[in-house]
């Protein structure tokens, strides 16, 4: 299922967080990603700031932060966190997702007729 995330765009959520945790800072295997993924590596940058500032001001954050034990480190988010979900990679990824869902996921309405 693919989510707004962090303005007009649409991504899908998992290249959001997967993209943003290995990205770390400019590297080859950041810009390798990016470019299979077609996603700019300005954009990339754009997202490790979004987890490493914005973030951590949401009130999904705040009120959940503490349930993590140790804390999680913002700069190395989204992995730390991705890390806290446990299991499978695919079912830790799935759980993050529906972590993150409050805050990337909007109603729609459509204008009748559309």
């Amino acid at each position: 299922m693919s989510v707004r995330f962090l303005g007009r765009r649409v991504y899908l959520g998992l290249v959001v967080v997967l993209c943003s945790a290995r990205h770390a800072g400019q590297n080859t295997a950041a810009a390798t990603l990016c470019e299979a993924l077609a996603v700019p590596l300005r954009t990339l940058q754009r997202w490790r700031r979004w987890w490493r500032e914005d973030f951590m001001h949401t009130p999904l954050w705040q009120v959940m932060c503490a349930r993590f034990m140790p804390p999680v480190s913002a700069e190395r988010l989204p992995g730390d966190l991705l890390a806290r979900f446990g299991g499978e990679a695919a079912e830790a990824l799935q759980r993050l997702l529906c972590f993150l869902a409050p805050i990337t996921v909007r109603a729609a309405t459509l204008a009748e007729g559309r």
